[in-house]
């Protein structure tokens, strides 16, 4: 290896870190287990595989702050609208 050959000693060392670097697997969804008297058998155990992802992508809280967002935003619109019939 010479000085004059940068790019070669850059493509090298990338070439090697990537080879160290382990390769991650992509995040699974959360999943809930589904427990149906008729789909399980006896007793209501899940049967194990029988996992469903959840229908809420948020968790209550972020509702409950959308929630109020949304009302405050419908009263301050009211009361602007209220003020501009009055002026």
């Amino acid at each position: 290896m010479t000085a004059a050959d940068p790019e070669r000693l850059l493509a090298d060392a990338l070439r090697a870190q990537a080879a160290r670097t382990p390769l991650s697997e992509p995040p699974r969804p959360p999943s809930v287990t589904v427990e149906v008297e008729g789909v399980t058998g006896s007793g209501g155990h899940a049967v194990p595989g029988t996992t469903t992802p959840t229908d809420q992508d948020l968790p209550p809280r972020a509702w409950w702050v959308l929630g109020l967002a949304l009302l405050l935003g419908l009263a301050a619109g009211c009361l602007v609208g209220f003020l501009t019939l009055l002026v």
